[in-house]
């Protein structure tokens, strides 16, 4: 293409997207107009109203996600039909079937990312938009289905991967390759593994595949949401934006610390106790701690009635332990067997002592009204409350496992390793978060405060239905028709609703305060982290069991954590699941990989590094100090980064100040990265290579090494220079 036509079509260009922005902000002002008339109620239902507003002022958010960066490419086909692809789907207002700009899912717009020289997909040209707010800079074209394919299709990705980092994750959605669209688009019902190594957006393209299963399967996913899964708080805040700006919003992050709502994690544990908590085998622990509190008595206990004094006796709560555990009800459910089968004894006892010489069993009324009297009797009788408190103690979670770990003794009567035991019961960790969980459902609800909760509910209602009573008693000049409308229209339970008050939090906020909530599809990051317990809570989420997991065996730290993908996945969904590996890097320049690729092969030698796209032209440097030297040179590189574009990070062994351990730097990326006292790092525990691994591939541009002792053999190779002013200046040769 000569200049002139260039000049002439980016005109064209301009143009035409400048007509999508004009369509974008004449449906934006409708969009806002219907919201504003729902909100003042104009017509239908009051719930017709709420499901309209809700619906509304998604679809705005919507629209104003799209605004940056509405159109970001061209297809033309052999037919000679030009497609225009962007953010979201848009249709001329005349014609609702003339699409204006393709959203990025449809069916339509899949050959933009996968079209190749070798296989066009029925298309010619495949054109990418530079663009700035809402104007197009510039464009380049790739010719397909001939060797001379004009410029290089992978500009724009060149141009994203080389660019600044900034305060998160940026959405790929004008960028996404053949093999990462391969991934978001597959059809699969079950669970997906991604593997790749660092680098290779294996996050991205999960969070891009929620947003194509939103857009695929919006009315069966969006009511219950998506849950998103990460190893730490600042992971999520940096992934946090990646999903509402592609215009999704009905997703909940969290990491495995928040799926107890309302518990804080304060504490950490041993590697060995991690261990032992992550195992399934930990159940059997936790199935032994409950029936541990369910008790027999000593010597019988005594329960002065009235007339007379029953005795609880071993052999009777024995029974009543038995028929309670039999029922297969949860622990606190359970009680109430164990109480009735007690109190049955009991007031049999009481009738046939009182009753002696007078009552027989064939004088039935006299017999039952003695029963219904003591019944009554032993309802209010503290000590018997306190024998059922005793042998079949009301249990929580939290109180139940506090206190297995502070008692010796309960620990081994459970069947429990030492290891276990810990000063501080309720400093709970990570690793106690399924095992929280997992109580809930072998102790039940608390039934006290559930009968008060039903109590209450019934007295909204009854109360609802007297309000509605009377509003109907006073309709006297109505007719019989109007009478019946009014009955049949409004019920006690919906009046009861208004009493109550409705809940206006959004799903996100709805869904993280329910332990209960069940998502449709979850969104496992970091997932080599993660135990077989986690597993175990993660599955009880989603019973669809659709998952998207994310991870790389090669940088697992957890003692529990996965160490295969079958081992994980098959107990809870044989045969259906799927996996798939990324092996491009697009974040680790070369220079980089080099390094840590030379690691990797020392601590996992069967793992294939993944080759980077791009070499940035700056080799990897190392700069031995001493002891005293090592805060003043992390502050020469603070210093110097501060005075670049983009973000930088200090990663060091725990303990060294002014840095961070690696571990919270999973998943995140930083166009600098100094790493401190490689060596300590890499003898901090069994998975310190891991670490190590993790905190050289966190660098998209430039990477350092300050050590005091000897590099590691794998980190021989870096340029060692004497002062930071040289480091600066160190390019590849």
């Amino acid at each position: 293409m000569s200049h002139q036509g260039y000049e002439e079509e980016l005109r064209s260009e301009r143009s035409y997207v400048a007509g999508l922005y004009t369509r974008i902000d004449a449906e934006r002002a409708r969009v806002k107009g219907k919201y504003g008339a729902a909100l003042r109620g104009n017509g239908g239902t009051p719930m017709e109203r709420d499901v309209e507003v809700r619906a509304l002022a998604a679809e705005m958010k919507r629209l104003d996600v799209a605004d940056n960066g509405l159109c970001f490419g061209r297809l033309d086909s052999l037919s000679g039909e030009h497609s225009y692809i962007g953010r979201i789907g848009l249709f001329d207002e005349k014609n609702e079937f003339e699409p204006l700009l393709l959203d990025w899912r449809a069916p339509a717009a899949r050959a933009f990312y996968v079209a190749t020289a070798a296989s066009p997909e029925d298309t010619w040209r495949r054109r990418q938009f530079h663009t700035r707010g809402r104007r197009v800079l510039d464009f380049t074209d790739e010719v397909l289905g001939r060797p001379d394919g004009g410029e290089r299709g992978d500009a724009a990705l060149i141009a994203a991967v080389n660019a600044p980092r900034g305060d998160g994750m940026r959405d790929i959605v004008a960028t996404i390759q053949a093999e990462q669209d391969q991934i978001i688009r597959l059809d699969h019902s079950g669970v997906l593994v991604i593997e790749g190594g660092p680098g290779t957006g294996k996050t991205v393209v999960a969070l891009h595949r929620v947003a194509f299963l939103l857009y695929t399967q919006r009315e069966r996913m969006e009511r219950h949401g998506v849950l998103v899964v990460g190893p730490n708080p600042a992971f999520l805040d940096h992934i946090g934006r990646v999903l509402p700006s592609l215009g999704e919003t009905n997703v909940v992050f969290m990491t495995t610390g928040d799926l107890v709502p309302g518990l804080r994690v304060t504490a950490e544990d041993t590697p060995e106790a991690a261990r032992l908590k992550g195992s399934l085998k930990i159940l059997d622990v936790l199935a032994a701690a409950v029936a541990d509190c369910q008790r027999l008595p000593e010597d019988p206990l005594p329960i002065e009635l009235s007339d007379v004094t029953v005795r609880i006796d071993a052999g009777t709560a024995e029974w009543a332990r038995d028929e309670a555990r039999g029922s297969g009800l949860p622990h606190n459910e359970a009680r109430a067997v164990f109480r009735d089968i007690v109190t049955w004894a009991l007031t049999e006892r009481a009738i046939a002592r009182i009753g002696r010489g007078w009552l027989t069993r064939d004088d039935l009324e006299a017999w039952e009204q003695l029963r219904e009297d003591l019944l009554e009797e032993l309802a209010d009788h503290d000590m018997f409350t306190a024998a059922l408190d005793e042998f079949w103690p009301i249990l929580t979670p939290e109180g139940l496992l506090a206190q297995l770990y502070t008692s010796p003794e309960r620990l081994v009567a459970a069947g429990a390793a030492p290891a276990l035991w810990r000063a501080d019961g309720d400093a709970w960790t990570v690793s106690d978060v399924p095992l929280l969980d997992e109580l809930v459902d072998l102790l039940g609800r608390d039934k006290p405060v559930d009968q008060t909760a039903e109590r209450e509910s019934k007295d909204e209602a009854e109360y609802a239905a007297g309000v509605l009573d009377l509003m109907i008693s006073r309709e006297d000049l109505m007719d019989d028709e109007d009478h019946l409308l009014a009955q049949d229209m409004l019920y006690a339970e919906d009046l009861a609703d208004r009493f109550r008050g409705r809940d206006t939090r959004e799903l996100a906020e709805r869904a993280a305060a329910d332990r209960d909530w069940t998502y449709r599809h979850v969104v496992v990051d970091e997932a080599q982290e993660l135990s077989e317990m986690d597993w175990r809570v993660l599955m009880r989420r989603c019973p669809g069991r659709s998952f998207t997991v994310v991870g790389d065996l090669a940088q697992r730290r957890s003692v529990a954590g996965a160490t295969s993908w079958e081992a994980m996945m098959e107990p809870y969904v044989p045969g259906r699941w799927v996996y798939r590996s990324l092996s491009v890097n697009y974040r680790t320049p070369a220079e980089i990989m080099t390094v840590a690729a030379a690691l990797l092969a020392e601590f996992a030698p069967g793992i294939t590094p993944p080759e980077s796209v791009r070499a940035c032209g700056v080799r990897p440097w190392s700069r031995r100090v001493d002891e005293d030297e090592v805060d003043s040179a992390i502050g020469e590189f603070v210093r110097d980064e501060a005075g670049r574009e983009g973000t930088s990070i200090v990663i060091g062994p725990p303990g060294v100040p002014g840095t961070v351990v690696a571990s919270e730097t999973k998943g995140l990326e930083f166009d600098a990265v100094l790493v401190v006292e490689p060596e300590r790092i890499l003898a901090d525990g069994p998975r310190g290579a891991a670490e190590l691994y993790v905190a050289l591939t966190r660098a998209t541009q430039r990477l350092g090494v300050l050590h005091q002792g000897p590099l590691p053999q794998a980190l021989i190779g870096l340029a060692e220079i004497g002062t930071p002013a040289q480091a600066g200046d160190q390019r590849s040769a």
